[in-house]
């Protein structure tokens, strides 16, 4: 009896221990279980949340499209109407004012009356600048460039100074914004009527160069250059808070004679 007793504790054991054994590993299962349904719901949660944010954040985009698309209809508005309406009342007044002209004999008034038409011909001027800065069609890097040595070209065209122009590695459709393009412009129309007034110089030469999202305006003359005890001007000193302002930097370079004057900006 004892001798079975004694057979049978073991087999007892084993079998407390094995279904011991069944349960422990039942536990680890189940509680793998549990951190994997836990983990799948956080990351269910997480792709939600992800999602709904993502969706979130194009509703803005949306709104800020909608929005860019308006301020674009109402720039066009603008530009037309100031074509049609101000553009042909300053062509309207030139026409009389040389009429004007035909008819006068007295020399102060006929001085009176070119004053008249140079005022004119400056308003038609600032006129089509205004035009192009509010047309969205022009936020492309090639039309700044275009729009620069025209402007250049045409600013120079009654002067003794000669313009020669180059670009290097420009890529045409690159964007712009309108204010970036715009304070390029004034930067680059300041510099010029420095050279013209200041300089005394007979050559100007104007180069754009871009390199990936760098892009460099280079403005060199043949003048007199700029005296070492000179302090900046107001000029220098508006063109250097404007490229300040759009991130930029507006530098002149060191030259055995004339003045090299360089805007540097990322895209």
């Amino acid at each position: 009896m004892n001798t079975i007793l004694g057979m049978e504790l073991p087999q007892i054991i084993r079998s407390t221990y094995i279904v011991a054994l069944v349960i422990v590993l039942f536990f680890i299962v189940f509680i793998i279980f549990v951190v994997f349904m836990y983990n799948r719901r956080q990351l269910l949660y997480s792709k939600e949340k992800q999602l709904k944010e993502a969706e979130y954040q194009n509703q803005l985009l949306q709104k800020e499209l909608e929005q860019q698309r308006s301020i674009e209809k109402e720039r066009e508005r603008i530009s037309h109407d100031m074509h049609d309406d101000l553009g042909a009342g300053i062509s309207a007044l030139k026409l009389q004012a040389e009429f004007l002209k035909q008819k006068a004999n007295d020399e102060d008034l006929q001085s009176d009356i070119d004053e008249l038409l140079k005022t004119s011909e400056e308003m038609n001027i600032s006129m089509r600048e205004m035009l192009w800065s509010l047309n969205s069609g022009n936020d492309t890097l090639g039309s700044f460039v275009d729009y620069a040595i025209l402007y250049t070209g045409n600013f120079l065209k009654k002067t003794k100074i000669t313009l020669h122009s180059e670009c290097e590695d420009i890529i045409s459709d690159t964007p712009i914004s309108t204010e970036l393009r715009r304070n390029l412009f004034l930067c680059l129309k300041e510099a010029v009527n420095n050279v013209y007034k200041h300089s005394q110089a007979t050559a100007l030469k104007l180069s754009f160069s871009q390199h990936k999202h760098q892009f460099l305006i280079t403005i060199e003359d043949n003048g007199i250059g700029i005296p070492d005890n000179q302090s900046e001007g107001n000029g220098l000193r508006n063109m250097k808070r404007r490229m300040k302002e759009a991130e930029g930097d507006c530098k002149i370079l060191p030259k055995s004679s004339g003045t090299c004057l360089t805007f540097e900006i990322i895209l």
